[in-house]
């Protein structure tokens, strides 16, 4: 939902926080180092209310995480928002995930489980009919509660005025109605539960706050579509030795798709255009730079690039390091990406996108949880000192769940105070 014009003193506190922002990415100097609060699970710890409420409480959650942004004060933030319901995924048991109160302790992130739905030997398969594919194989192996589907006829065989109802005679299979009726409830559940907090981030712009990422844009990297939901981290570490071109093929296939999404979503003339995309397994440790040159970037930059030729604003999370692929980046055009980095070193970094691209810095996780206020002041008075030279910066952490509220605060103060250019 796009975010509304606030009124009166909240329109000029928003407005000041998003011009901000969209100075550091389009590198002019703001008056200082923007903030961005990549809330998380942390409006649990800040305001002492368990993480699964944001599965299980959504009103708790929501207060939650409203007292936390008014409070702490950002420029821009993300929050993990009341989207999922917990007893709707209860029902649909997925098999790739678990989360707070469900599978995992309720003060506890909620964890990725790596699965192959897809094998070797199938990307034929997958390539003659992505959908069937995903109907009749992919949700059976993901979900639990979608085995009965693999007993589905083909849906390029519903045709003709018989074919609806020789699908619908599928019903009556054993475990079919069940399934339907599974469905039917989550659904209920779903909707209730997304409706619930639907408009939190229309709220928080009334409130003078504005959210880091669009929620009319969602982009991706084809490769990590794959690694991540269909063959897994080690099955598509296998396929670019034993089956490169296969995977190549499916890689494209979802640049098309992402290609197409974009051209048919141009970003709007008034509103938020930053587009937020987690990159998993381009970084140094996953793959050679030969490797990254053949199967990961070149897909990549093609979405990256219909993004920015479309209006939008790509803010990339570079997770993992980054440090051997920085100048691959400078094939983008200046000021127009928004690069968000996990462990990349920040001086070579700012040494090799400086003056070309936005660079915004994850300040460590441990240190916010485990170290002092002072350590965590020097630290982001370093991290100033040498990605804030002549704008081009915004400051964040993202793994702060867990983090002590007091070292959070210090680290927004810091950018206030000693992040100033004026």
């Amino acid at each position: 939902m796009t975010q509304p014009k606030p009124r009166g003193d909240a329109a000029a506190h928003y407005a000041e926080r998003d011009r901000r922002v969209s100075d550091a990415i389009a590198l002019e100097v703001p008056d200082r180092v923007p903030f961005q609060l990549f809330a998380g699970y942390f409006s649990g710890t800040y305001c002492g209310v368990p993480f699964s409420s944001a599965y299980y409480d959504a009103a708790a959650w929501r207060a939650a995480n409203v007292r936390t942004i008014t409070e702490l004060g950002p420029d821009i933030y993300w929050a993990q928002t009341a989207m999922l319901s917990g007893k709707a995924m209860e029902i649909l048991g997925p098999l790739g995930m678990r989360w707070p109160g469900g599978g995992v302790a309720p003060n506890l992130s909620h964890q990725m489980i790596e699965l192959e739905p897809m094998k070797q030997e199938e990307y034929d398969l997958f390539l003659r009919d992505p959908s069937d594919f995903m109907a009749r194989v992919y949700l059976p192996r993901a979900f639990r509660s979608a085995g009965p589907m693999g007993h589905l006829p083909p849906m390029r065989s519903v045709i003709g005025p018989w074919g609806l109802a020789g699908l619908l005679a599928q019903s009556v299979r054993p475990g079919m109605a069940e399934m339907l009726e599974r469905f039917a409830a989550a659904a209920r559940l779903q909707a209730e539960w997304q409706a619930s907090d639907l408009d939190f981030d229309e709220k928080m712009g009334e409130l003078g706050f504005p959210v880091y990422n669009s929620s009319r844009m969602m982009a991706a990297s084809p490769f990590d579509t794959v690694s991540d939901f269909l063959r897994g981290m080690r099955g598509t570490m296998l396929d670019m030795y034993r089956v490169p071109d296969k995977l190549l093929e499916v890689c494209d296939l979802y640049c098309r798709q992402n290609l197409e999404m974009i051209a048919a979503n141009p970003a709007p003339a008034d509103g938020n255009r930053r587009v937020f995309m987690a990159l998993h397994r381009g970084s140094d440790g996953f793959m050679s730079l030969a490797q990254f040159e053949k199967f990961y970037w070149p897909s990549l930059r093609k979405v990256l690039l219909a993004l920015v030729d479309a209006g939008w604003t790509p803010c990339p999370f570079f997770e993992g390091t980054w440090d051997r692929r920085l100048e691959y980046l400078l094939e983008l055009p200046r000021g127009k990406v928004l690069c968000h980095f996990s462990q990349t070193d920040a001086q070579r970094a700012k040494a090799v996108l400086g003056g070309h691209l936005c660079i915004m810095i994850d300040v460590p996780g441990f240190l916010l949880k485990a170290g002092s206020v002072p350590e965590v002041e020097e630290h982001c008075r370093k991290l100033i000192q040498t990605c804030g030279r002549d704008g081009g910066f915004i400051l964040t952490a993202t793994c702060i769940d867990e983090a002590n509220p007091k070292n959070v605060k210090a680290m927004i103060d810091t950018a206030r105070t000693f992040g100033r250019y004026d």
